[in-house]
């Protein structure tokens, strides 16, 4: 966002107006959510605090009570903060908790999203009382909230945060978006031409990413055409993968596979209808399956076991250099020596780690984003890190952070549900990347069309809803 300041006023538009603009739209997505009310705003030393000044001089105009209270000397102010600081003449009072009383609404515009330390001493104790006074509006990003991690050291919840251009990180990464409430992007006169130079390589998970990748249904096809999937299934946990093979087949594989022990035949047989059940004797047996070239995408992981059989499976999956989805089971069988795994990956690849399965493989040290680029710059897969704010991320260092999972998706098999979306996708064609994203906000789009309640096995029934939503 430093970049995109800076190419916009060197387009030709100050960063006084930049900041005239952004203030001015603070105070406007206040005044559309409360009635006039007696507001403090706090404003910090930098251009935050500045942006805070606008705000409370057009709350004034508009007929509010306002009380501002600053973190340091007006003096010590600089560039265009110094500016809107002049323009405000009334009272600016010290930070301290006495500016609060009485105040029915905050606005804290004391740091933004470029903070990287723990708030201290005032401010710190200032935030802490407002928490517990009134609701607060955010400018940029809850004081305390690191801007490209989401990481919180010392924040207070806001109601709103209002931000620019386009969200930070750290407003969907969490524990950062659970301090941010409301979150709204306002315009201030940045123009979108500055991403091209900017060239980001983070984003916010929305069909609109993928929905031109997504598959198309043609006049003259056949299940073989519209992908082909197979997943192992394990004994004596059979539902996982019972799971993962009926979620992609409702994705829209046009036909799915499921390998099982020949021990598991008879439970696999009885539970699935529309699934091919595939009986596997040996090594032999399943590298023979394996050669049928029209398989074009495969999955290992769900109740598969942890050991030697399911790493030889999986291996032999890559070993294939065909689209592989490698998922619980699978990945923790290649503990202790990842180097193996790393090797073994040469063809599009898809791995879904939850935290505890990353850290048996990778190194857990470093935020959400970093951590996750790394092991994909590691490996040459896709890196899907799960949780309420999964992440996605290529092999390039492109990341894709998603927001749309409900709590109700905390629930035994759901990760398993995923691993099959990500598999029918990819035998449909779809890329590792986009086919990661597009599983993972489909995903979180069923849970929440559910609603509370629900268990995996509701997810795969509710695709059919998603996928006509999204088509429509």
């Amino acid at each position: 966002m430093t970049e995109a300041d800076r190419l916009t006023v060197a387009g030709g538009t100050s960063g006084v107006v930049l900041m005239e603009n952004a203030g001015a739209s603070v105070a406007r997505e206040i005044t559309c959510r409360w009635s006039p009310r007696r507001v403090a705003v706090l404003c910090g030393p930098g251009n935050n605090g500045g942006d805070g000044f606008v705000v409370a001089r057009h709350l004034v105009t508009a007929g509010w009570e306002v009380r501002v209270a600053l973190l340091g000397a007006r003096d010590a102010l600089k560039g265009e903060a110094a500016h809107h600081a002049r323009l405000w003449t009334r009272e600016i009072e010290p930070m301290s908790a006495a500016v609060l009383a009485d105040a029915a609404l905050v606005v804290d515009a004391v740091f933004g999203a470029g903070l990287t330390r723990a708030l201290d001493g005032p401010v710190a104790e200032v935030l802490t009382v407002a928490a517990k006074t009134a609701p607060i509006v955010a400018i940029d990003i809850p004081s305390g909230v690191m801007g490209d991690t989401g990481e919180a050291l010392g924040a207070a919840t806001a109601a709103l945060t209002v931000t620019f251009f386009r969200k930070k990180s750290g407003h969907m990464l969490l524990p950062g978006r659970s301090f941010c409430g409301e979150v709204v992007v306002t315009d201030i006169g940045t123009p979108t031409s500055v991403l091209d130079q900017i060239a980001p390589m983070t984003f916010e998970n929305n069909p609109s990413l993928w929905r031109d990748a997504f598959p198309q249904l043609r006049d003259g096809g056949n299940k073989y055409t519209r992908g082909h999937a197979l997943a192992w299934g394990g004994y004596p946990m059979t539902g996982a993968a019972r799971l993962a093979a009926r979620s992609a087949a409702r994705i829209g594989a046009g036909l799915t596979t499921i390998a099982v022990p020949e021990a598991a035949l008879n439970i696999y047989a009885t539970a699935l209808t529309s699934i091919i059940v595939h009986p596997v004797a040996d090594a032999d047996n399943f590298s023979a399956l394996l050669a049928d070239d029209r398989i074009l995408g495969f999955l290992i992981g769900p109740g598969a076991g942890v050991g030697e059989d399911t790493r030889a499976r999986a291996l032999a999956m890559l070993g294939t250099g065909r689209a592989t989805v490698l998922d619980a089971d699978a990945l923790t069988s290649f503990q202790g020596t990842p180097e193996v795994l790393d090797h073994a990956i040469s063809g599009p690849c898809v791995l879904t780690p939850h935290d505890g399965e990353f850290a048996r493989l990778f190194d857990p040290q470093g935020d959400k984003l970093q951590r996750s680029r790394a092991a994909a710059r590691r490996t040459g897969a896709v890196i899907v890190l799960k949780g309420s704010d999964t992440v996605i991320v290529a092999p390039d260092g492109r990341a894709i952070i998603n927001a749309n999972a409900p709590p109700t998706l905390a629930t035994a098999g759901s990760g398993d549900v995923l691993s099959g979306i990500v598999l029918g996708l990819l035998a449909q064609g779809m890329t590792p990347f986009l086919a990661a994203a597009a599983a993972v906000w489909l995903h979180g789009d069923a849970a929440r069309l559910f609603g509370p309640g629900l268990i995996a096995e509701d997810l795969p029934d509710l695709l059919p809803r998603v996928l006509r939503d999204l088509i429509d």
